[in-house]
């Protein structure tokens, strides 16, 4: 533990400078979390859901989702047909292994000897049987993509080696799954923030004149400027950006099937960005907004100004709704109807953020299911958890005699002391026009 402070004692200086760290530096933190992960979180995730035995397999090139936060960071895919087994029984002996030609890693390692045991899948149920467990859990789920990982093919070599008694065994590794997926260790957030920050920092540059010049530059310019930008970083997008505007004329309000995108920025616009990245396995989902200033102007229409704050209450109408133990959509519902009944127009489609975009956990509404998401929507709110508080207003503007959609998305994590933001949240509008600090 005391080499992993130190790391990410370099790491959160590194990062205040903005300097990413090489890749060999970034393979150790990533190599020292996932073993934190593993002896700390994931022992009690299988006691509490009583399961005895979590069985994985993949391919290479056609990885299960869970297998790759498993990888160590050596390893960008897994090799050949990989079999992980992660036992805690009843006496807390917790063990994990590979049944596979290879070590996977320094955790997982192969006690598969293909001389003494030529078949994969007899050395699979020869462990099995060992162990005797209570209950197999193995990646299929309905509710959850990333849950779902176990295909055809091996299911069905799976279940052509096991004994029917322990066939019976086999129940969704969903409840453990996803919880490995969704809770975050506290090595994890040390270095969240940073991650949260150096998206921030790419947005407010994004949103300046240092890449927008108004009348020339187009949506699709700034786009591909934040996909450079992030490779020049040596860091990844883990979806494209998307950079959109609404003005004052006849247009139609900005939809999410994007019909209503415009070529050019011009003074007087206001501009939307939805923006991720991915560092250190960890990712960011950030929308953000800026106002293009006109000639003399110095500050964005009050109007504006005060759209944001209607934004910005309804972040807090759904973040004071958290509450242990309850439903994503039931936290949906009060936030809603807590938004209605002071008058703003709200939707909520808030989800799960950390090992993955789009993560796994509880799900707080879908842009278009504001009544409740079956499944994730079901799922009851944990401490530990991170996630992209992202919704919209919408604002009528008098003076440009129609709504503007107020779309926001931040990142926070939920623990036993409330909710918090992760690197803070915009409460003003970023002002193109002036000039701000560059990423170096």
């Amino acid at each position: 533990m005391k080499v992993l402070k130190v790391i990410l004692l370099l790491f959160v200086t590194n990062l205040y400078s903005q300097d990413i760290l090489l890749l060999k530096d970034r393979a150790k933190i990533i190599d020292k979390i996932l073993k934190e992960r593993i002896d700390n979180i994931l022992p009690k995730i299988m006691k509490k859901e009583d399961v005895d035995m979590w069985v994985l397999i993949a391919r290479e090139y056609n990885e299960d989702p869970i297998i790759k936060t498993f990888l160590p960071s050596t390893w960008l895919n897994a090799r050949r047909r990989t079999i992980l087994v992660i036992s805690n029984n009843e006496n807390n002996e917790f063990e994990t292994v590979s049944i596979s030609r290879y070590d996977f890693g320094n955790i997982f390692k192969s006690i598969w000897n293909k001389e003494k045991v030529p078949n994969q899948w007899q050395a699979l149920s020869n462990y099995i049987i060992k162990k005797n467990p209570n209950k197999i859990a193995i990646n299929i789920s309905e509710n959850y993509a990333l849950a779902d990982g176990l295909v055809k093919t091996d299911y069905e070599g799976l279940l052509k080696v096991l004994p029917e008694n322990y066939i019976k065994k086999l129940v969704s590794s969903e409840p453990i799954a996803v919880s490995w997926i969704e809770q975050r260790s506290s090595s994890e957030m040390n270095i969240y923030s940073q991650l949260v920050e150096i998206t921030h920092n790419i947005i407010k540059e994004a949103f300046s004149t240092n890449v927008i010049t108004p009348g020339i530059t187009s949506t699709d310019d700034v786009v591909w400027w934040l996909r450079q930008k992030v490779s020049s970083l040596g860091l990844s997008t883990w979806f494209h950006p998307t950079i959109d505007v609404q003005r004052k004329d006849n247009s139609d309000l900005y939809s999410f099937d994007s019909q209503s995108k415009y070529d050019i920025i011009y003074p007087g616009d206001l501009v939307h960005c939805d923006f991720g990245i991915s560092y250190l396995r960890l990712n960011t989902d950030c929308q953000q907004l800026a106002y293009v200033l006109k000639p003399n102007e110095k500050d964005a229409p009050i109007e504006l100004k005060l759209a944001l704050e209607k934004g910005n209450r309804v972040q807090d109408l759904l973040t004071n709704s958290f509450e242990k133990g309850r439903s994503g959509n039931y936290i949906l519902k009060k936030a809603l109807k807590l938004g209605f009944k002071e008058g703003l127009r709200p939707q909520i489609y808030t989800h799960p953020l950390g090992l993955f975009g789009h993560s796994a956990g509880t799900t707080i509404g879908m842009w278009d299911s504001q009544k409740g998401v079956k499944g994730s929507g079901e799922h009851l709110l944990n401490y530990n958890t991170a996630y992209a508080i992202e919704l919209n207003t919408k604002v009528y503007i008098k003076s440009w005699k129609k709504d503007v959609r107020i779309m926001l998305e931040e990142a926070g994590y939920y623990d036993k002391y409330g909710f918090r933001y992760i690197n803070g949240r915009q409460n003003k509008l970023i002002l193109i026009g002036e000039k701000t600090g560059n990423i170096q």
